[in-house]
């Protein structure tokens, strides 16, 4: 007996048009992906109402712990190791208090790398080596949680699971392998107080947002 196609154990008519339709079946698995990240994120209802929880990060805002027991605390220089595990942020107004998690757009994905592994651009935004980008893949706007060995180098590489598009941080975060048509859009670092703040407002688009 032949066996049914796990994807065709949903209702009948939804299941038979994922699996029949390559784009529907494509579409269902980003948002799979995306749900269950999302899903493990804390809920922050009452902050996402805030005035300016939904502004892009500004120059001069804080970057705080997005997830973990550390969340919503400054993030130091000293919280990242090199190499590696990436940590992802969002911004936070240091006027107001407001952290900018309004929007999914805003989560950023922080790296410490050697300075001397860095291209010249990438190293004149960051901070004691230290590299932040947009969590948000150019491709379908899964987020890029990931930090594995590249398919075709012996050194991590920013992956987006949905659909396998690989980033270089060393480099702008130069798309390296798969579909995504751009590269991730980069926030420029500085450090104040001891803290990692915004130098200024993302280079690049953000997400799955259509140009350059």
């Amino acid at each position: 007996m032949i066996s049914a196609n796990p994807c065709c154990k949903r209702s009948r008519t939804e299941a038979a048009m994922a699996c029949q339709d390559p784009v529907r079946r494509s579409l269902l698995l980003t948002a799979l992906a995306a749900g269950a990240y999302l899903a493990a994120k804390p809920a922050v209802a009452e902050e996402e109402d805030q005035p300016g929880s939904d502004e892009r990060p500004q120059k001069g805002d804080f970057l705080v712990h997005s997830e973990g027991e550390h969340a919503g605390e400054s993030i130091k220089p000293a919280d990242l190791e090199v190499g590696g595990p990436p940590v992802h942020a969002w911004p936070k107004d240091p006027k107001s208090s407001v952290i900018r998690k309004g929007s999914r757009l805003n989560e950023i994905v922080l790296l410490r790398l050697d300075p001397g592994e860095l291209d010249d651009e990438s190293r004149s935004r960051s901070a004691n080596g230290i590299v932040a980008y947009s969590l948000i893949c150019t491709h379908a706007g899964c987020p890029v949680s990931e930090w594995v060995k590249a398919a075709e180098s012996d050194k991590n590489i920013l992956k987006c699971p949905c659909h396998n598009s690989e980033f270089n941080p060393r480099e702008s975060a130069q798309v390296v392998f798969g579909p995504a048509p751009r590269r991730l859009a980069a926030l420029p670092l500085a450090i104040a107080d001891g803290s990692l703040t915004v130098a200024a407002g993302f280079i690049g688009k953000v997400g799955g947002q259509p140009g350059r």
